[in-house]
């Protein structure tokens, strides 16, 4: 009962208890303290995948730092949307790709040179590669990994949850989302976290038309995740896309009262909720970018890249041939 070493204001056994004794068993065996499977520890990674010289490349490829200002112009123009909707397509194209490869025992790594040959087929840039160093095509966070997961050697698992989280840079263009897929068969709780997850996602992008505030999204996914018994996490937020990879506005997946800001005709970005079986807070490996639960219970995630239109909300991410959900 005593407060938790990593200074979360957590008590001990709600926080790092059950990852320390995983770490102390050597990986540990399933359901420690309520963790399903083996802890995810760090694995080895192949060399860096190359673009061809053909294919334009975002302002940071070369040096890692993207070069603009964060706050750039948020409306966008009637050409910037149609640039827009064709990376979202694309994006959507090289996901679906990425989750017809799933299964038990391929790699994460193989997973990743499927994304990066396809980024190349349709003659984008994957926006991940060198972006602030990410060495990788793609994010692939596995089972207690909230995200940035960087793809490796590891095989994965039956029973295991993936995170695909796409990135494509067309047109000039970043078109974003990602999906929580189901290594082989997986347990109800499991299946029931990644439920919750995705209808957290169209619960907030249901909020979305011109003049709504952005802090209603947060306060409508941590409604619903709550409500399940499941935490919503903090750190990480969905952002404005366009020109840039990141821009604003930052969309906060929990309500913020302090959150200013509201939905206005021509604004893109995206909503990727993160949400946890246990506490919302969570570790980064020494790797700096792989972001694991503080508790080592599961996370999953979905993210769709939006618009906002002069009636209501427009997902930009959606599969060919799905009908919009939101209509206003």
């Amino acid at each position: 009962n005593d407060p938790c070493w990593c200074g979360s204001g957590n008590k001990y056994k709600k926080c790092h208890q059950a990852r320390d004794l995983l770490s102390a068993m050597g990986g540990g065996v399933a359901r420690v303290a309520g963790v399903q499977s083996k802890a995810v520890q760090p694995y080895l990674i192949s060399p860096r995948r190359s673009v061809p010289a053909s294919i334009p490349r975002p302002d940071y490829a070369l040096t890692g730092k993207p070069q603009g200002p964060r706050s750039r112009t948020l409306v966008k123009s009637p050409e910037q949307i149609e640039r827009m909707r064709t990376a979202c397509r694309a994006a959507r194209q090289v996901l679906d790709l990425c989750k017809a490869a799933v299964r038990p025992g391929i790699t994460t790594d193989e997973i990743d040179a499927i994304a990066h040959q396809a980024y190349i087929d349709l003659g984008g840039y994957p926006s991940t590669l060198n972006y602030h160093g990410y060495p990788k095509s793609l994010c692939t966070s596995v089972n207690e990994v909230i995200c940035h997961g960087i793809p490796d050697l590891r095989q994965l698992e039956n029973g295991d949850i993936v995170n695909l989280d796409v990135t494509i840079f067309l047109n000039g263009m970043h078109g974003d989302l990602s999906e929580t897929v189901f290594v082989g068969t997986i347990d109800a709780e499991s299946k029931r976290l990644v439920d919750v997850t995705h209808e957290c996602l169209m619960r907030g992008i249901a909020t979305v038309k011109p003049g709504s505030a952005i802090r209603d999204i947060g306060r409508a996914i941590q409604t619903y995740a709550e409500a399940n018994h499941f935490s919503v996490v903090r750190a990480f937020v969905g952002h404005g896309i366009g020109e840039q990879f990141h821009m604003d506005p930052q969309v906060a997946h929990y309500y913020d009262s302090n959150t200013r800001g509201e939905c206005v005709p021509g604004m893109t970005f995206t909503i990727e909720p993160m949400i946890n079986q246990g506490t919302w807070g969570h570790i980064t490996w020494d790797d700096h970018w792989t972001a694991v639960t503080a508790d080592g219970r599961r996370s999953a995630q979905f993210e769709h890249t939006i618009l906002v239109t002069e009636v209501g909300v427009e997902i930009l991410t959606l599969p060919d041939g799905v009908a919009q959900p939101f209509q206003h």
